[in-house]
């Protein structure tokens, strides 16, 4: 070509020469990260069903609730009491009222669930009995040289979720294929990893907020079959701030601040054995965590930079870290114990692909998985939900 005396910023198109420069970088904005995925891990085993079934064991319960509201004579020397469940107490056990006198009773007799108690035994100093007083048994005492008692036991509970199936569709034409692209060598390959991210994100938020099915919850020819998540199989601990042992919020309101965290957390460690390590939050209400801190916060006069965020929560209950999932519902937190939690594929059947046969001019194949959620004891985590947004 002959010499033109052009630059190359005033050649235009007519240049020939010149090569395209494109990076060989594809940037993704969408996000895809799977932040609670990443907390469980992978599983250390499959789910062999789509019904995938675990068991869960408690110990007898030592606490029950006075079920009664009116006492003869009077709520002070009454010692005849009706409870909740008479058959969780024996003759010989110690019961200690919830309430701000230390009294110690002590049952002599068990007739359903009617207790006939000593009122003030050992001399402790006695109060009222109130409807719903909650009854702790601090111990049993045995007769010496009695016989056994009653044998009491508890029954091992068989709990369920389903599996779901994932899939996305993957298809490129031969002329696609043939054809040389910027930033791609594999537009097959590069299809793949971009289903599969987006196969992880649904994946996490169905682990949050999924919900079976009310009828056929297995799945049939016009019923799919969906796991529960998080949010739907938490039903003990499901809490709304001032609204049961969860404390109100700042001015009494349900703003989330460290009164209510610590009444959640309270709440589980009072009735298992667990610990919460993980709190799972979205953008609103971590920033509510963040502002936890404002007000004890110190920053020398040379400081340049502002550092406004909690990564760990210590508590007298627990050693949290706290997770920010965008999947998360704006009004709720949820408390885990992610010890107690997996993700487990159906055997065989975690995310692969799965090539077609070629219909025409094109290759195409389908992403598949099969997931369920696996929660052991939900009693030991907590939701808290009705939270404020703004």
């Amino acid at each position: 070509m002959p010499f033109s005396g052009k630059a190359t910023y005033s050649a235009g198109t007519d240049l020939p020469e010149l090569v395209e420069d494109v990076s060989d970088i594809v940037s993704i904005v969408s996000p895809y990260e799977t932040p609670l995925l990443d907390l469980i891990g992978d599983a250390r085993r499959v789910a062999h069903s789509t019904l995938h079934e675990w068991l869960e064991a408690s110990l007898l319960p030592n606490t029950d609730a006075v079920n009664q509201s009116s006492f003869s004579p009077n709520a002070t020397d009454a010692t005849s009491i009706t409870v909740d469940n008479g058959a969780r107490f024996r003759v010989g056990d110690q019961v200690r009222p919830e309430a701000a006198f230390r009294e110690i009773m002590l049952v002599t007799a068990v007739a359903g669930n009617v207790l006939t108690v000593v009122r003030r035994y050992g001399a402790t100093t006695g109060g009222a009995l109130a409807d719903n007083m909650v009854l702790t048994i601090v111990g049993n005492a045995a007769l010496e040289g009695d016989d056994r008692p009653a044998a009491q036991v508890t029954v091992r509970a068989r709990k369920r979720n389903y599996t779901q199936i994932f899939t996305s569709a993957v298809e490129v034409s031969g002329s696609m294929l043939a054809s040389r692209a910027h930033a791609v060598a594999d537009e097959m390959g590069y299809q793949k990893s971009e289903r599969l991210r987006e196969m992880l994100r649904d994946l996490e938020n169905c682990v949050i907020n999924g919900v079976a099915p009310a009828a056929n919850p297995q799945g049939s020819a016009s019923v799919r079959r969906t796991m529960n998540g998080l949010v739907a199989l938490l039903t003990t601990n499901a809490f709304t701030p001032g609204v049961g042992p969860v404390a109100p919020g700042g001015g009494g309101g349900n703003i989330l601040n460290e009164a209510v965290l610590n009444s959640a957390l309270r709440a589980v460690w009072e009735q298992s054995s667990t610990r919460i390590d993980t709190i799972l939050v979205g953008g609103t209400q971590k920033r509510r965590l963040n502002e936890i801190m404002n007000n004890s916060r110190l920053f020398d006069a040379n400081e340049t930079r502002l550092t406004n965020r909690v990564a760990i929560y210590e508590s007298d209950f627990g050693v949290c870290r706290v997770v920010l999932s965008r999947y998360m519902p704006a009004d709720s937190m949820l408390l885990l114990d992610s010890s107690r939690l997996s993700v487990l594929p159906l055997a065989g059947r975690s995310f692969h692909f799965k090539p077609l046969a070629p219909t025409g001019d094109k290759a195409s194949g389908m992403l598949l998985g099969e997931y369920t959620l696996e929660v052991q004891n939900e009693n030991a985590h907590a939701l808290v939900r009705g939270l404020a947004t703004t």
